[in-house]
């Protein structure tokens, strides 16, 4: 069986890919601040739900009456921000703020899964021996 035969490697890799794809836009997006009639884009993160339909009918079992009762309502208290931007004279919808959390964020969430990535075949490779 090849690495890239498991499934959590290809989603691993997928969403890497998406983090450089989204580094991109976002770095467009402050490139253009100053451009008139320019609007900010973004990209949806990618859903692996349809992809591993498996995954998506995971649910957790309550085999113990100690157990945690998982909670009914998994929804943040915080409210995502939504619209609300605020367009100059000239048209241009960027808010250098903002584009900056997102990078930020979008650096940390990259690093994340590059780390795990590293150390799923650093614990392949003491599985086969070749450590």
């Amino acid at each position: 069986m090849a690495i890239t035969d498991i499934a959590l490697f290809s989603m691993l890799r997928t969403r890497m890919h998406w983090g450089q794809e989204r580094q991109r836009v976002l770095a467009e997006n402050v490139a253009n601040a100053d451009t008139p009639s320019y609007r900010p884009r973004d990209l949806t993160p990618p859903k692996f739900e349809r992809s591993q339909p498996a995954l998506a009918s995971l649910q957790l079992t309550r085999t113990e009456v100690a157990h945690i009762v998982p909670a009914a309502d998994t929804s943040s208290r915080f409210a995502a921000r939504v619209g609300g931007y605020d367009v100059r004279p000239t048209g241009n919808a960027v808010n250098l703020e903002d584009e900056m959390i997102k990078v930020a964020a979008n650096q940390m969430d990259f690093q994340q899964v590059a780390t795990l990535y590293s150390r799923s075949l650093s614990l392949i490779k003491s599985a086969v021996g070749k450590r």
